[in-house]
């Protein structure tokens, strides 16, 4: 694992008496797309203030990039782009200006470095329009394109793809994990939209009631054990279900409409292809069904609330 751009130690937040988040801790590696889920007020939102400088820390630490948000805050937050709720620009600016009047407040953002972020963020065609004409998938890529400008290793996005239509929203996943490829640049971003969590992020983390629950890689959570459930089609279901039935519980199949529903893992699916066919019966596919991280985040949160 690369070294860490951001370090959370026992980062805890009371408000009122009232503990909203309770000691947490985790890290994320340089150029590392990191998700962060979690049900409604479960904290994310007062996390990435924490981390950005926004609200202050009841106790614990937040090193980013080895500085300490407390000690050394502006060494710290130099090394972060954020965008927290949505990106504010002059809508009767066009695009290139906007950036150009943000780059004057940073030392050393060149018009090559504006001309090089506008090209990553595929803002070419449009960079010269005023902002009041751009879609809103437009609007929160030229607020990457800004959060990016002086060449951040952080870039934190709370939940970046609200009220994108789905074209919008994939645009922007393939632009983050192109911005994590060619700038090295570590990208932490909080969703409600868990199947782009899981196609976007490397890593997830968990949190309920401001408490970590887990921190995984999208890949384990979706395949955890290494079982899952599988799908017979077959020619005859009931001969089929009565040949599983004679393994003396081995493989517990259920019947239904699609066929035959197994819990099982990558040999077993061999296993019983096999054993269905000596036994003479046909085999016209076998389907893995993928437990959804939604699923999971249900599962290990047991909420119905997502946020």
């Amino acid at each position: 694992m690369n070294e860490p751009i951001v370090t959370l130690q026992n980062v805890t937040k009371r408000i009122g008496g009232k503990t909203i988040i309770d000691k947490l801790s985790f890290q994320v590696p340089q150029g590392e797309v990191f998700g962060f889920l979690g049900p409604n007020g479960a904290g994310k939102t007062t996390t990435i203030r924490m981390m950005v400088g926004l609200m202050s820390l009841s106790e614990g630490d937040i090193l980013i990039g080895g500085h300490s948000i407390h000690t050394d805050f502006e060494k710290a937050i130099k090394q972060v782009g954020a965008i927290v709720e949505n990106p504010e620009m002059y809508k009767f600016l066009s695009g290139w200006n906007n950036l150009v009047h943000y780059a004057r407040m940073v030392p050393g953002i060149t018009h090559h470095r504006i001309a090089e972020v506008v090209k990553l963020m595929g803002l070419e065609n449009r960079i010269h329009d005023k902002v009041k004409t751009y879609s809103l998938g437009m609007r929160q890529r030229l607020g990457v394109a800004q959060a990016v400008l002086h060449k951040p290793r952080l870039l934190i996005l709370d939940e970046p793809t609200n009220g994108l239509d789905p074209a919008g929203i994939r645009e922007l996943r393939d632009y983050l994990r192109q911005l994590s490829r060619d700038e090295g640049v570590s990208v932490i971003v909080s969703s409600h939209l868990l199947s782009e969590m899981e196609l976007m992020c490397d890593r997830v983390a968990i949190i309920q009631n401001g408490r970590l629950v887990d921190v995984r890689t999208t890949k384990e959570l979706v395949q955890e054990g290494g079982r899952g459930t599988v799908v017979f089609e077959v020619s005859d279901t009931k001969l089929a279900h009565q040949v599983l039935a004679q393994k003396d519980g081995a493989y517990p199949a259920e019947l239904q409409q699609e066929g035959i529903v197994l819990q099982l893992d990558r040999e077993e699916i061999a296993d019983v292809t096999a054993l269905l066919v000596h036994a003479g019966v046909k085999i016209f596919g076998i389907h893995p069904v993928t437990t959804s991280l939604e699923d999971k985040f249900l599962e290990m949160t047991g909420s119905d609330q997502i946020a």
